[in-house]
């Protein structure tokens, strides 16, 4: 789905990433961890295409759809909860508007046997298919489940989006993105404006629809109940692990120890040598 092969980010007096390789498949739910400053959120910035790496190539195919939810990102203050969420769904009711536009045309041209008119039932029949792979029925229903799911009431979709607080804004862009279906979700630091109920939620979420999905969170029950192998960064170079968060400090610790037992092996010899 998305590889990446010999990235490097250097900073000068910074070598962020030293030719790092990966690849994330279809399906699965991979945990990007590291400590503060390693990079994790740049990572994410280079595989959505916002930054640049210093060299090294970050492939994907080219219809692929990603949904990303930054740490901090600058928010719309001149609509709705309901009509900024309704966004996301532009595309569908596009498709509807042209839907109906054709059928009025079909109804009133009698021209049956016109080249014209065949292509008009051939457009017509492919936008049917269109709106019936996008389910237009149910979308303000699944709009609905999510905002609610995420802790908003009912009475808050018609409030301003302006009236709610930072954290209840990043809600927001949590929800657009979840509705958006991307191919590939990159969510760093979902949960850090959500409760547990909304947690729980977003956990159930994430698994039931088998969503491709690379992520960052300091909840480490979360980390450990989503993902299903986990990704560090440490000192420029990843350590890929195929297994959840809780085996991976396991592995990590006998990995450290045996780095460890390698150093002091070595300082022996260099000992011994000199």
């Amino acid at each position: 789905m998305i590889s990446v092969q010999d990235l490097t980010v250097d900073f000068g007096k910074q070598l962020l990433f030293d030719s790092i390789n990966f690849v994330i498949s279809k399906g699965e739910r991979v945990a990007l961890v590291g400590h503060n400053g390693a990079g994790k959120s740049t990572l994410m910035k280079i595989l959505v295409g916002i930054e640049q790496p210093t060299s090294g190539t970050v492939s994907r195919p080219r219809d692929l759809s990603i949904g990303y939810l930054p740490q901090v990102k600058e928010l719309v203050d001149h609509t709705t909860l309901r009509a900024e969420v309704e966004e996301v769904f532009k595309d569908v009711q596009s498709l509807n508007d042209q839907y109906d536009r054709l059928s009025e045309e079909l109804a009133t041209r009698t021209d049956y046997d016109s080249p014209e008119y065949l292509e008009l039932i051939e457009r017509h029949g492919h936008l049917t298919d269109l709106i019936q792979m996008h389910h237009p029925s149910q979308y303000l229903a699944e709009m609905e489940r999510t905002l609610l799911g995420l802790g908003f009431e009912r009475s808050d979709f018609d409030r301003p989006t302006r009236e709610f607080s930072g954290g209840w804004r990043m809600r927001i862009e949590l929800a657009k993105v979840l509705l958006s279906n991307p191919d590939l979700l990159l969510l760093d630091e979902p949960t850090n404006h959500l409760d547990i109920e909304s947690i729980d939620w977003l956990e159930h979420f994430l698994i039931a629809r088998g969503v491709t999905l690379l992520l960052v969170s300091h909840d480490r029950t979360f980390l450990d109940n989503v993902t299903n192998r986990t990704i560090e960064i440490e000192l420029g170079r990843i350590y890929d692990y195929k297994t959840s968060y809780s085996h991976y400090v396991t592995l990590r610790e006998e990995r450290l120890e045996q780095q460890k037992r390698a150093y002091e092996n070595q300082q022996k010899k260099i000992q011994d040598i000199e």
